[in-house]
């Protein structure tokens, strides 16, 4: 009986466990119901009674051996498989390339973060309006050229009804029939206009517009509020001018230019050598555009103001074409990955 069970040990001991179905094939050779642990101990009856109790030792240390060697090599084994399952098999063979925000969508968050922090909210609108929300309550007469086909893209021919917004002056006009003074939103939108598309000017681009309607608002308040943005979008050094100008909706109104970033204002081909260069318009809310939408020009005044998002990212990135904005080359807008605000 002993060297039946000293050819046992030396037979788990050699055993090779090399994969899952020779550790199988271990555990059903010397401890299935039916293996040789199993017939050894079933033996234990025949051996004399003097020596039961060494022979009985001897099978107890031999299973504890047979177990031992089958819970290791199982540990072992599903350890490495389950490395090996971590390598998901479906995935490309190069490493996943990150995308990149588009710049477009940086400048905007940024112009909005700025205002917001000014006490700003945000507010949109439908890109489809009426006449009355995109022109008419923005006091542009009916003999205006803005309401003529050659600019604006009407939604049904010879229909002047509905149109794509041309301005998201629309939208404040809405805020203002809905909302009661004091107000002050900013609105950031896609807009048509029927031109051709060239570098410098395209059929729809992106804007931001700004209102403030209070009791006691004036122009300085307005220069004040443009010369806190254009510090925060390009620097402490970044200077503002105001010049005379005509919008249907804003009485005074004025272009506002910033200092040039490019040259720091001595003169380049980007500023056509003024040193300057135009980013947005403003004035103050005509008295009839604050009627218009039922609130009393008497009691309250207001500013407004609009910026191009693709003219600020063209000062930003320099950018010397508009186009690049909307024709997804992937090696134009790699280049402002990791770009943030």
């Amino acid at each position: 009986m002993k060297e039946q069970i000293a050819a046992a040990k030396e037979a788990i001991e050699n055993y090779a466990v090399t994969d899952m179905n020779a550790v199988e094939a271990f555990r059903i050779h010397f401890l299935g119901s039916k293996g040789e642990l199993k017939n050894l101990f079933g033996e234990l009856k025949n051996v004399p009674n003097e020596e039961k109790k060494e022979v009985g030792q001897l099978l107890n240390a031999l299973r504890l051996q047979a177990e031992e060697k089958w819970i290791v090599s199982k540990d072992n084994l599903e350890n490495t498989t389950a490395t090996d399952s971590d390598v998901d098999v479906t995935r490309t063979p190069e490493p996943l390339a990150l995308g990149a925000r588009h710049p477009l969508s940086i400048v905007r968050s940024e112009i909005l973060a700025i205002f917001e922090r000014i006490g700003y909210s945000v507010s949109e609108g439908p890109e489809i309006e009426d006449d009355w929300h995109n022109f008419s309550a923005l006091n542009f007469p009916p003999e205006h050229p803005a309401r003529d086909m050659q600019d604006t893209f009407f939604i049904e021919k010879g229909v002047r009804e509905m149109a794509l917004r041309t301005h998201t002056s629309s939208v404040q006009v809405r805020v203002m029939e809905s909302s009661t003074p004091p107000i002050r939103t900013i609105s950031p939108g896609r807009v048509y206009r029927n031109e051709a598309i060239s570098a410098r000017a395209h059929c729809f681009f992106h804007q931001v517009e700004g209102l403030y309607i209070d009791k006691n608002v004036s122009f300085a308040d307005l220069k004040q509020t443009l010369d806190y943005f254009a510090k925060s979008l390009f620097g402490d050094k970044a200077k503002i001018r105001l010049r005379p100008s005509y919008f249907p909706f804003t009485e005074p109104s004025a272009e506002v230019d910033v200092s040039c970033t490019i040259c720091n204002s001595k003169g380049c081909n980007v500023c056509k050598y003024t040193g300057w260069l135009e980013i947005l318009g403003c004035g103050m809310v005509d008295p009839n555009v604050l009627e218009a939408s039922g609130i009393d020009s008497e009691t309250y005044t207001g500013f407004a103001f609009g910026m191009g998002i693709e003219r600020i990212a063209q000062l930003k990135f320099r950018v010397n074409d508009l186009r690049l904005y909307s024709e997804n080359d992937v090696r134009f807008l790699k280049q402002f990955k990791g770009v943030n605000f």
